[in-house]
């Protein structure tokens, strides 16, 4: 499906390897009538323990691969429009409804011919894309495989669906690589963004009896920001961090970058790769 109309608003799903019509948190929260791009996340972020994995989840985006990207099923996007408040919210609901009905009511024969995989020559056309944009590096190939096969939710490419073939080929064409410099800057900044977010969790409420209006202002992006720097940790190095900023003495210690790094180090030595990019393939 190359795109869906609610009134006179264009919506563009995005293909999953799965039957459901996905759609981004921003397109929702143009459709629902946000004026701010981030009114739907802000949704979700209050009612997360409604929504299960079938309903909503966070992607790859390939023009920016540094930030998750949260989409929304059309029962995730209906239980969105629960919560709106907006003018167009009960008339969504509606339409998302007429959607749902008629995905069901579509003939089998078609539901079958959606699973067929790709072919020989399909296969080959997608490594010799993967081979060219890698240029020899191991590490490379690893990455656009693996955030290929996290993308369209495959444990190999030769296991993807035909259908999505096109969307591909598109994705491992315009994906972005990462130098190990970039790479080392987004982890540096992810560290300090959590290490912010935290200070502000000590001292915000000092900060809000100095100036209640900026200080709220302010608040939303340490949260949001500590989110994002969540999705670019991953979990594992997110969790250990957390501990360390938890335990840390604000009032009487301080604590640079490197002395961070050497406290998840310290823990495990596991995080030594995830720290000093030495050993990742050029």
């Amino acid at each position: 499906m190359n795109s869906l109309t609610f009134n006179t608003v264009t919506l563009h799903p995005i293909q999953q390897n799965d039957e459901q019509i996905w759609i981004t948190s921003t397109e929702l929260a143009r459709t629902l009538g946000y004026k701010q791009e981030n009114a739907v996340s802000k949704i979700f972020n209050r009612k997360a323990d409604e929504f299960t994995n079938k309903m909503t989840q966070v992607i790859e985006n390939p023009q920016l691969p540094n930030l998750g990207m949260r989409i929304f099923s059309l029962r995730g996007a209906y239980l969105i429009s629960m919560f709106a408040k907006t003018a167009v919210s009960k008339e969504f609901r509606k339409w998302v409804l007429d959607i749902l009905e008629k995905e069901i009511e579509q003939p089998k024969q078609h539901q079958l011919e959606t699973r067929i995989k790709i072919n020989n020559r399909q296969i080959a056309e997608l490594k010799a894309i993967v081979d060219r944009r890698c240029e020899g590096s191991v590490k490379k190939r690893t990455e656009m495989w693996h955030r290929h096969h996290q993308h369209f939710k495959v444990s190999s490419y030769k296991d993807l669906l035909a259908i999505h073939f096109n969307d591909s080929v598109t994705f491992l064409e315009t994906m972005k690589l990462r130098s190990l410099e970039e790479e080392a800057n987004i982890r540096n900044l992810a560290l300090h963004m959590v290490w912010l977010s935290q200070w502000w969790s000590e001292f915000g409420n000092a900060m809000q009896q100095l100036n209640p209006k900026m200080s709220y202002g302010i608040q939303d992006h340490f949260k949001n920001g500590a989110y994002e720097a969540r999705l670019l940790l991953g979990e594992r190095n997110y969790v250990s961090l957390f501990q360390i900023v938890q335990t840390h003495d604000w009032q009487n210690e301080s604590l640079d970058l490197q002395d961070l790094m050497s406290r998840l180090m310290h823990m495990d030595g596991k995080y030594s790769n995830f720290l000093s990019l030495n050993n990742i393939d050029k």
